[in-house]
């Protein structure tokens, strides 16, 4: 398979070493917006990039009828646009807030707990995230996913919302650290006790690899998808 990385740095870097050393072919290495001329006729592109450019960067290549897979978090108000261009295009499009296996069976194991919370009124929610402080956007785009995914299993919750959870509004603290890949926890507290659930991520390498499984699953597929339809499906 052809690959074309749109967005080349850290990650980039580490998705390129991966989609290698399981036999593809990398034709373009970009920081600059994509064109026609280089990206090279790929036959699927990984965006990582960051939030200003990830638009435009995300709809050429659809545009061009190349299917996506895109990491790149903190632009995902248009991201409804970029699902119905892919569709109208015949191509594929697929976003995760965090490509990492353990990451995405913690977003069903989430679910699961806070399914089995709801109407435990006596605990308060909260959502806690560290990265590194070159992390551009807060909160992080996994933190976000497990707070919709509280959202959705719990009807006391309308709405998610930066610092403490207060009534109807989910609360996420993002803490920035120095070099700290991802660390995300849940917590249901009492005045008696604590549940916590919690994923650590060591590097990045987990990340890059299920992007690029994500590249190989997506191929000749249309529409839009998330790693929960890699993974499970």
């Amino acid at each position: 398979m052809k690959i074309a990385l749109v967005g080349y740095g850290k990650m980039g870097k580490i998705i390129d070493q991966i989609a290698v050393s399981r036999g593809h072919e990398v034709v373009a290495r970009l920081n600059e917006s994509p064109t026609l001329e280089n990206l090279h006729q790929p036959d699927v592109v990984i965006e990582f990039s960051n939030p200003e450019v990830a638009f435009e960067n995300i709809k050429t290549c659809l545009g061009y009828k190349i299917p996506v897979i895109c990491g790149t978090t903190g632009w995902l108000a248009k991201k409804p646009e970029v699902e119905q261009m892919a569709i109208d295009n015949g191509t594929g499009f697929l976003y995760g807030s965090n490509f990492s296996l353990g990451v995405n069976l913690f977003f069903e194991l989430n679910e699961k707990l806070a399914a089995m919370m709801r109407g435990f009124n006596e605990y308060n929610v909260q959502l806690e995230e560290i990265h590194h402080t070159h992390k551009l956007d807060a909160p992080s785009g996994t933190a976000i996913s497990l707070a919709e995914g509280i959202i959705k299993n719990n009807a006391a919750f309308n709405s998610w919302k930066l610092d403490e959870t207060d009534k109807e509004q989910l609360g996420i603290f993002a803490i920035r650290e120095d070099e700290v890949p991802g660390t995300h926890s849940v917590y249901y507290r009492s005045d008696v006790d604590e549940i916590e659930i919690k994923h650590t991520a060591f590097n990045r390498n987990g990340f890059a690899l299920g992007a690029v499984i994500a590249a190989e699953w997506i191929e000749g597929k249309s529409g839009s998808f998330t790693m929960k339809d890699v993974l499970f499906s």
